[in-house]
């Protein structure tokens, strides 16, 4: 994926300007809610709000910034000889930081006007925010992940009009479904 990216970076601010061929897919605002399954995550899923910008780099590819923002919280039940026995929580945020680079199948697939289909990875870093309650003192696992965020997506969607869209974006860590704004 990192060399994906690296050779659309390089496609995109070589030194030969070149027009793209074809269907546009960037200078897009997506906008999306959905589920997440942060890395390592426990077996639960959190609601997730999802925001990239998508730039045409080459012909069926874009590159998206994108930032995303989940909050979950668990309770567990704990106590020792030091600590009653009782129901005690943690709230974890984690905001997803990066970059997703998307191929588009369109021509592939013979697609029409009014749909797209793309397969995408992203990669960026997560920002965690992991709080637990008061005189809570037993194992503490939520704190032992890595700040490296991977994520594999299928996704399509369907224009509306010129200017509007919407999407589903299926992928192995945030599945979302939005709006997307063309400009």
């Amino acid at each position: 994926m990192l060399l994906l990216v690296l050779i659309a970076s390089f496609t995109c601010f070589s030194s030969s300007a070149q027009t793209l061929a074809g269907e546009k897919f960037g200078k897009t605002l997506n906008l999306g809610v959905g589920v997440g399954y942060y890395q390592n995550y426990y077996g639960s899923h959190m609601p997730v709000l999802h925001a990239n910008l998508e730039l045409d780099v080459a012909k069926n590819f874009t590159l998206a910034p994108f930032i995303s923002f989940y909050k979950y919280q668990r309770d567990y039940y704990w106590g020792n000889h030091n600590y009653p026995y009782r129901n005690y929580y943690y709230r974890e945020t984690v905001i997803p930081i990066g970059v997703k680079g998307s191929y588009y199948f369109d021509q592939f697939l013979n697609a029409g006007s009014k749909w797209d289909f793309y397969m995408a990875g992203s990669i960026g870093f997560a920002y965690r925010s992991v709080t637990w309650e008061d005189g809570y003192d037993g194992e503490r696992y939520a704190t032992r992940r890595s700040p490296l965020y991977l994520d594999l997506h299928v996704g399509t969607e369907y224009h509306l009009n010129s200017k509007l869209g919407l999407f589903l974006d299926l992928s192995s860590g945030v599945s979302t479904l939005g709006l997307a704004v063309h400009f």
